[in-house]
């Protein structure tokens, strides 16, 4: 049985740190991360509703939207979701990183930084990802802690 991963905030509460093992090369767990058609079958939570936009190279974008009924998942109201910005570092299969903006966010303007580093292991590939400047984004970083073990898991799912 696997267990779900668990995410740490660092002690200056700007970034959150999560990391999962997953059973695949880093080459199909970076694929998975990059491919819209793939993040579309496992990061949205239902396809329906859902975009995933991703130019998958240095300087491209990328965009997210899930728009839909759930209402209760709702972060600072909102629950209607976008997310959007540019890659910032590409270096498959190893490192993804990409500015990010949330709609739901005390300060939309203001961009977060998702970075996934892959690393092979024996077994397959350590996933770890740190999305950091969230200092003044409390109420989204309580979100994040606790949203993104289940996003690994899924990556993790899909992958193996």
């Amino acid at each position: 049985m696997t267990t779900m991963p668990q995410s740490q905030i660092t002690p200056d509460q700007d970034a959150i740190v999560t990391e999962i093992e997953i059973a695949a090369p880093p080459a199909r767990v970076f694929h998975a991360l990059t491919d819209p058609s793939q993040l579309m079958l496992w990061w949205a939570a239902s396809p329906a509703g859902a975009i995933w936009e991703m130019d998958a190279r240095l300087g491209g974008k990328w965009r997210y939207e899930l728009a839909g009924p759930n209402r209760k998942a709702a972060v600072n109201g909102v629950g209607d979701f976008k997310a959007h910005g540019e890659i910032t570092e590409f270096d498959p299969p190893r490192v993804l990183a990409y500015t990010w903006r949330g709609n739901w966010h005390e300060h939309p303007e203001q961009a977060s930084t998702a970075r996934w580093e892959l690393s092979p292991t024996k077994t397959g590939t350590r996933v770890k990802v740190t999305h950091s400047g969230l200092a003044n984004e409390p109420i989204v970083r309580k979100d994040y802690a606790g949203g993104w073990p289940g996003v690994l898991d899924k990556l993790r799912k899909h992958c193996e």
